[in-house]
């Protein structure tokens, strides 16, 4: 017989045993027994991947109960040895911008495992963003946590690069058979902010759909011959940091030339000097063409540069990030202030047009004077409503281009938020055009970097696949303007890649028909 009181401790040990199993976080994508690292590993892998497409997701902090964190580097892996913590049940909260994982009966995030040397447990991640995370192109130690592990990484990809541990703004366009980057103010292993004089690179064109653009991008840097790190593109004695935008290629025929827009600042929003330079291969440096007065405030390269035919002329457009001022795309041109053209409002002839005395309507001028009845709203080109709320969303920087997929013109941008929720600078939308100057009307939000920024988007059309299906797109990502206290350990202040398949919009175009 089976006492009251043994029945009572068997009922409590029943009870804790289903919580248990209630509660249990799943330790590999399929419940298998967790693959095999490499047995020369001393470590324990995590690996988070992608639920939709299987791939490794960067970014994706684990966090122990004693709150120990660890963060997943491009392959989406974690090394982990932490004595005390190996071969013990360990629980690891995650959290990652625009993943999720599956929530226990408590509403904990995360993964319960045993950590066990040579062997690698899996997650898989609900993806909340429309936009694929797919890694980190610049900065230190992009593959750190699969090296450690022993597992194959890309053959081009370094622990460091020229000193390169963190890179601001980035600009990309095709130069004599390569691809030529730059990047603005950057951090180098012996010294924060050690170049800050622009830093480039080269990297090999991109071949057919196949080409491994988001896995193994060779970054050749230009770099100072005595120390081996990124040399500074534009030296200058005068004091400031120097930066360049508006980069674009003024290719034609046999001859290209790499011509932007330089500005010398003292300090954030202070510019003491500005003008055109132009590449020099023999230097392997940019060199000053002229000098504009500090009064020019609009004729100028700015933001993103592309190239595009209107009557017959070939002009150079500057995103900044509408496409509203523009210049013929002759060097000449460039250096000529007067020959640049802004699309700005006419309240004369109640219409938009292409003038060269006035500065450019902008998306904030255009809603001030659509608030004060000196613009229909009708006539509005910039503002840009979200899909789903119907709230008006404040682009910051952009990056515009036609798209073949689709058909049209597309922006992606991000917006400016001061108030922070969920970020500001950080959340990244997609927007629509039938033509490059607007109606800009409609935004969807693809990606999301709640308490951090995400500024500067680029998308690259060259490495576009699948006659523009998927796109790619990089910004830079920082805690700076976020208000966050915490950088992300390596990936602050570097460049991140997100690929977005449009094929998302064309289901949105039948849904609406």
């Amino acid at each position: 017989m089976i006492s009251y009181r043994q029945k009572h401790w068997v009922c409590i040990f029943l009870v804790f045993l289903v919580i248990d199993c209630l509660f249990e976080s799943p330790t590999s994508l399929d419940g298998q027994e967790p693959p095999k690292a490499t047995p020369a590993t001393d470590y324990f892998g995590l690996r988070a991947l992608d639920q939709e497409t299987g791939r490794g997701v960067p970014l994706v902090r684990f966090k122990t109960t004693s709150n120990i964190v660890f963060w997943s580097d491009s392959q989406g892996y974690v090394a982990f040895n932490e004595p005390g913590l190996m071969d013990t049940e360990v629980h690891f909260e995650i959290d990652s911008p625009g993943y999720e994982a599956i929530a226990d009966g408590f509403g904990f995030r995360g993964i319960r495992v045993t950590p066990q040397v040579g062997q690698v447990a899996e997650v898989r991640l609900k993806r909340i963003n429309l936009a694929e995370r797919i890694g980190r192109l610049t900065g230190q130690g992009i593959y750190r946590d699969s090296e450690l592990l022993g597992l194959p990484v890309p053959p081009n990809s370094r622990s460091l690069q020229a000193g390169v541990t963190g890179s601001d703004s980035v600009q990309m366009v095709p130069y004599r058979g390569r691809l030529f980057w730059l990047w603005g103010d950057t951090n180098l292993a012996y010294y924060p902010l050690g170049n800050f004089h622009v830093t480039a690179a080269t990297s090999p064109w991109p071949g057919a759909d196949s080409f491994p653009t988001v896995d193994d991008v060779a970054l050749d840097y230009f770099t100072d011959p005595t120390t081996g790190r990124a040399k500074k593109m534009l030296p200058l004695e005068s004091p400031g940091a120097v930066w360049l935008f508006g980069l674009v290629n003024l290719s034609s025929g046999d001859q290209e030339t790499l011509v932007a827009h330089y500005s010398r600042h003292l300090r954030l929003g202070e510019m003491v000097e500005h003008g055109i330079a132009t590449f020099d291969d023999a230097s392997q440096e940019f060199e000053i063409q002229t000098t504009f007065d500090l009064s020019n405030t609009w004729r100028m390269p700015r933001g993103q540069a592309f190239r595009h035919q209107d009557a017959d002329v070939d002009f150079v457009y500057f995103a900044d990030p509408f496409p509203v001022t523009r210049v013929p795309a002759q060097l000449k041109s460039f250096c000529d202030p007067q020959q640049y053209q802004a699309y700005a409002w006419d309240p004369s002839s109640q219409m938009y047009r292409w003038q060269s005395t006035e500065a450019p309507t902008s998306q904030a001028s255009e809603k001030e004077q659509i608030t004060e009845q000196k613009m229909p709203s009708t006539s509005a080109r910039f503002q840009v409503i979200d899909r789903d709320t119907r709230r008006p969303v404040a682009i910051h920087r952009a990056s515009v281009n036609w798209n073949h997929y689709r058909r049209c013109w597309i922006m992606i941008g991000c917006e400016i938020n001061p108030s922070g929720e969920p970020s500001h600078l950080g959340e990244v939308w997609y927007a629509e055009s039938p033509e490059l100057t607007g109606p800009w009307t409609t935004g969807v939000k693809i990606a999301t970097h709640p308490g951090y920024s995400f500024y500067n988007p680029r998308h690259h059309v060259v490495w576009d696949q699948a006659d523009g299906r998927y796109i790619y797109f990089e910004g830079t990502y920082t805690q700076t303007f976020s208000g966050s206290q915490t950088p992300t350990p390596r990936y602050e202040y570097n460049q991140l890649l997100y690929r977005l398949d449009l094929v998302v919009f064309a289901s949105q175009d039948s849904t609406d028909k």
